[in-house]
């Protein structure tokens, strides 16, 4: 059997489908929003409406629907469950032994300010993890840490997902430029050029939107001098990579550029009043002796220690995410070095790439072609085996036994369960939208909007896909093609557009369900991601309205920015 998409299932006609295909969407923003639904309740019912739609509007056969489903919720385990598992079971184990502590005294001894820590670590930081890893290490790792520093659990959480929308675009080694190349033939290095035009705009401008978040215009004047030296190292770096490097390095490079400058600068300037939440004014004085007191007792060696087990991540991650590393790792490497052979053969034993029943090949897309379906699990290549490989070193580190090591992993699983569920929930969504045809229904309405207006909207499709698959790659290579297809019929440069995709795409991770998911979860708030949601959804749209605008003046009156 085999089912062929049909885009405008609905009576024939495209408006009606993608009315019919949004409900699903329109639904999950009601249950977090406005019913403040639990996550997982939100994510299950949100499948079970997305199941029901691609049965009995899109015609798609229940098997192959539910087949769909599961590919999506294996997904959602393996490998982005395990990447929250690990890096909250890391955390958990520095602040079992008491380095916790000795971290928030050094970040302290850079800056007691709360404005200026949510540049270093949400930003900076946080950055630095999107470019290495990807997924939701950068924002269950930064806005743990920023937990662990006193911030409030939801606002560290919304803060981290705001600070992330810089680096997106080129996380993960730049997987989701480089992927937009195999399926719209244009070379990831001209889109990263593009993309490397619009974004440093909005990276400049989200040290400031943090800050102004947190603190008001008053108090966000008072910190401008760092929040340019955060930005524009940033951003400056990011445009200097990605034009003249390629897409692989602007995260990496551009927030070790920023982290720096900024802690430098930090060390010959001091804002002229230290800022801190409302609920913490009460206890400002004492605390502040407190940890000025303890940061006398710690050594540099000591400081070195706590900060070892993220040190080490840091590594391992960046060393899993190298692209000859990578084929060893999943076991496709085919070259001569004995020691990266050796771990192609453990990488080989542990990828396991089943064929999902039903489905694989057996959905035929519009041009007539079959899509393949699998189960893609690599059990070494997965950065969640990265980030526990960092976890058993750290085990020497600080000296904790095996059994309160397995104890703390034991609890870490227990208190994640229900952000799992939602994670597997909501990418299965995501995979039925897409099998069943009705993310690309979405997308082909949204390319009605013309050659006048598309330019504006063509940022939004990518927010779209990146809300529906929690990724930008996934958005990438969803809607890239269209982008294209589009852009040519109406002459807009179809680089524009394929920038424009991945920009606006960065804009939709904030309120993406399983990156809600990941960051409650980090921060013990489980249960919690209505709250989340509404924190952060009214800044996902500013954000992506900015782009369009952005890709619309350079469409129409700055055509010599595009390369």
């Amino acid at each position: 059997m085999t089912f062929t998409q049909n885009f405008t299932a609905v009576g024939d006609n495209l408006a009606l489908s993608a009315v019919v295909a949004l409900i699903p969407i329109l639904y999950f923003f009601w249950a977090l929003a406005i019913k403040r639904m639990k996550g997982y309740l939100a994510g299950l019912s949100t499948l079970a409406l997305a199941l029901l739609i691609a049965i009995f509007a899109y015609k798609m056969p229940a098997g192959m629907a539910f087949m769909s489903a599961s590919q999506g919720a294996v997904y959602g385990i393996l490998p982005i469950g395990w990447i929250i598992i690990t890096s909250v079971f890391l955390y958990k184990l520095t602040v079992k032994t008491g380095q916790f502590d000795i971290i928030r005294t050094s970040v302290v001894s850079i800056t007691e300010d709360r404005r200026l820590q949510a540049l270093l670590v949400a930003f900076s930081f946080g950055a630095f993890l999107e470019g290495a890893a990807g997924f939701g290490a950068p924002v269950a790792i930064s806005a743990a840490l920023l937990v662990g520093l006193g911030f409030n659990p939801l606002y560290a959480a919304g803060l981290c997902l705001i600070a992330n929308t810089a680096p997106v675009a080129f996380g993960a080694i730049g997987a989701p430029i480089i992927a937009m190349e195999g399926p719209t033939g244009i070379a990831a290095t001209e889109i990263s050029k593009m993309v490397g035009r619009q974004l440093p705009f909005l990276s400049v401008f989200i040290p400031f939107y943090l800050v102004f978040i947190m603190a008001g215009w008053k108090k966000t004047k008072e910190v401008m001098p760092a929040i340019l030296v955060s930005g524009v190292a940033f951003a400056g770096t990011q445009f200097f990579t990605s034009n003249f490097m390629g897409p692989e390095l602007p995260d990496i490079l551009s927030a070790l550029v920023s982290l720096f400058a900024l802690a430098i600068f930090l060390k010959f300037w001091k804002p002229k009043t230290i800022f801190r939440f409302a609920s913490e004014q009460e206890l400002a004085a004492t605390s502040a002796r407190k940890l000025k007191t303890q940061e006398v007792k710690h050594t540099g060696g000591q400081v070195f220690k706590a900060w070892s087990p993220f040190l080490l991540l840091t590594a391992i991650i960046t060393l899993w995410g190298m692209p000859t590393v990578k084929l060893a790792l999943t076991g496709h490497y085919e070259g001569g070095n004995a020691i990266l052979k050796a771990v192609n053969s453990i990488g080989h034993a542990l990828t396991f790439i089943p064929n999902v029943p039903l489905i694989n090949n057996k959905i035929i897309n519009t041009a007539g072609a079959p899509i393949p379906a699998i189960y893609k699990l690599e059990l070494l290549g997965a950065a969640g085996t990265a980030i526990l490989l960092a976890a058993i070193l750290t085990k020497f580190i600080v000296g904790i036994s095996w059994k309160n090591w397995a104890i703390t992993f034991g609890e870490t699983i227990n208190e994640l369960k229900y952000p799992v569920i939602t994670i597997a929930a909501v990418v299965g969504f995501a995979y039925v939208t897409n099998a069943s045809g009705m993310s690309t229904t979405l997308g082909m309405s949204l390319a009605k909007t013309g050659s006048l207006l598309f330019p504006f909207f063509s940022p939004f499709l990518g927010w779209l896909g990146v809300f529906i698959t929690g990724s930008d790659t996934s958005a990438n290579l969803l809607f890239g093609n269209l982008q294209k297809i589009t852009a040519t019929s109406i002459g807009m440069d179809p680089v524009l557009a394929l920038a424009a995709n991945s920009s606006g795409g960065v804009t939709g991770k904030m309120i993406s369900p399983q990156s809600i998911a990941v960051a409650c979860a980090a921060v013990g708030l489980a249960g919690k991601e209505s709250e989340l949601f509404r924190f952060t959804i009214k800044h996902s749209f500013f954000l992506v309205i900015i782009i369009g605008i952005m890709t619309f003046v350079q469409s129409h009156f700055l055509s010599f920015m595009i390369p």
